[in-house]
Order: C-alpha cells, then structure tokens, then sequence
C-alpha cells in the first residue's frame, strides 16, 4: 500500500521497450508499480528501459514461465507488427505476429493465473470505411488491411478468454498514435516521419491530395489511458482519440510552420484503397473508463518535434520504432 492509499500492482508490459510501451512504462512507476518488460527489441525505440526487461518472444515457454515467476495483477500487451502496408505485403507473418502471438500469450496468463489484460487494439484500423463518422465501438468492424483483421481477431480471443477462463479485459483502439519516440524512417507515422524529412532538409511528403483525414491523438494521452485501463476492466472496447479528424496536409503545414519550412510538400501517388476519413467517438472512454485527451495538436506536434531535434542534436539519426 502507497502513501496514496491504493496497493501497487506488478504489472507486466509486452512491447515495453516500444514507442506506446516507453511511456506506459514510465507512468506505471512513476505510481509505484512493479513492472516487468517483455520485448524481443525488434521495434524498440532506443531509449532505456528503466524495468526490469526480459527479451524475449510473448508466445514462449519462457514468457510463460516469467509470468509464473513474476506473477503479475496484470498484462498490458502493447506488443505487435505495427504497420498496415507491412500486413499487406505478408499477411501470414502478421497473423502469426498479432494473432497466434496474441494467443499464446493469454495461455500463458491463464497458466501464471494472472486474469486481467489490457489489450492495444485500433481504431484507425478495425472500422474500415466507415458509415458514419466519428466512429462508435458498436458500429461494424470491416477491416480492410490483415493489420487490422488481426487486431479484431485478438478482441473476439479476448472475449473467448473472459467467457472460458474468467480473464478480465479492456481493448483499446487507439487512433493514430503520435509523439516522441516513435519511428520516424519506417513506411507509417505520418507526424514522425514528416519530423524526420524536415529535420533531413526535406519537404513533407503528401500521398494523393493530401485531404484524407486521420485522429491523431499523443502518445501521452495515450499512455494515461492504459494506466487508467489497468485499474478499470470493461470487458469491452473503447475507442481512443480526439474525436476529431486532421488531413494530412494539416499535419504537415503545421509542422512545417514549426520547423521553419517553406517550400511546398512533395506530392506522391495515392495508396489504392485509402480510407479518406477516419476519426473516433470517444463518449465511452469519457463515461467508462474516465479518459479524455488532454494535450492540443499543437502542443503536441510541438514536443514531438522538439523532441526529434533534442535526439539528432545529440547525433542520433532515429528516434526508435513502432511497437
């Protein structure tokens, strides 16, 4: 019991040493709680892991048998292959990544008699093209991208787990994550990726017109919300946004004006099949689980910059990446 009256709990965070899972991390202890990091560092985002980290693949026998060791209150499982193109190209690799990896790490829980989880779903990708906007959680999921197929997968697990093991559950579908640390070189995250080309002497680059619409939300925001998620099992999905949605070319004028660049975007071709808009109602998260954002898009994009020039001022040319 901590000097705040409520008991620390021992946490175990999969995908920790990741982008959402660096952040998570640090929240946890900054509220006294024992964390346990499990990553096998494919997309780790290069900053120090202040847990204690076993490396390591979440569907083993030796993420199971951690978990008996540390017997953890709770798993937050960040853990993925990030990245909706990267699905595309080889959709087996990531069912066996975001599925069986999902699969075999409920097992393990159940056997380390651990029966609560935080599960990091997506908004941005579940809903498809969506019918009406913002998007509800009991709107139809039509994922368009095995990225996105994988995820919902995960939640019907979820519910699999809850109706034959009792595992208490909370899934929660982010929109477009942004913020420091996240990779600015891969082929998803427009705010990092565009802080990157700036940062490199190049202007943003725009596929299609630029008017497709997204909701971007800080990853500290985001952070909070599966610490409050720890707390408060729903048994349910909830959507994690802003509730509203920002086009591309929104993003990369207003980084742009903070970078000190001038020149027009780079225009590239559009991506087939694109979903034009796609943001999140977030009453439930509000009304259940006592969430709401609470950082500005321009703040935001401000410490996301300001935190890509700290790093390449100290000679590093990445950030990290996507977990």
């Amino acid at each position: 019991m901590g000097s705040s009256g409520r008991t620390h709990l021992k946490v175990a965070v999969t995908g920790g040493a990741g982008f959402i899972g660096t952040h998570t991390v640090q929240l946890l202890l900054d509220r006294g709680d024992q964390v346990l990091v499990i990553d096998d560092l494919r997309h780790a985002c290069g900053q120090p892991v202040p847990a204690k980290l076993l490396v390591a693949d979440i569907a083993s026998t030796t993420v199971r048998d951690a978990l008996l060791d540390f017997g953890p209150d709770v798993v937050v499982h960040l853990a993925a292959q990030g990245g909706v193109s990267r699905s595309l190209r080889d959709p087996a690799a990531d069912a066996m990544n975001n599925v069986v990896g999902t699969v075999g790490l409920l097992r393990s829980m159940v056997t380390a008699n651990c029966h609560k989880v935080v599960f990091a779903s997506s908004g941005g990708a579940i809903y498809g093209r969506a019918r009406r906007l913002p998007s509800l959680e009991t709107d139809s999921a039509q994922p368009l991208s095995p990225y996105g197929a994988a995820k919902l997968s995960g939640e019907d697990y979820l519910g699999m787990f809850q109706r034959t093991f009792g595992v208490q559950y909370t899934a929660l579908r982010y929109g477009n994550v942004y913020g420091p640390f996240q990779d600015g070189t891969g082929e998803a995250g427009l705010v990092a990726i565009t802080c990157d080309r700036l940062l490199r002497g190049l202007g943003p680059e725009i596929t299609g017109d630029g008017q497709q619409s997204r909701d971007f939300v800080y990853v500290g925001d985001v952070a909070r919300a599966n610490v409050l998620a720890v707390d408060r099992p729903l048994q349910t999905a909830v959507n994690i946004g802003t509730g509203r949605g920002t086009s591309v070319l929104e993003i990369a004028g207003a980084l742009s004006r903070l970078a000190g660049w001038t020149a027009p975007p780079v225009h590239v071709q559009a991506r087939p099949g694109e979903v034009r808009s796609n943001y999140l109602n977030i009453g439930r998260a509000c009304s259940r689980l006592g969430w709401s954002p609470v950082t500005t898009l321009e703040t935001g994009l401000g410490e996301t910059l300001a935190a890509f020039q700290l790093q390449r001022s100290a000679g590093r040319d990445r950030i990290g990446t996507v977990s």
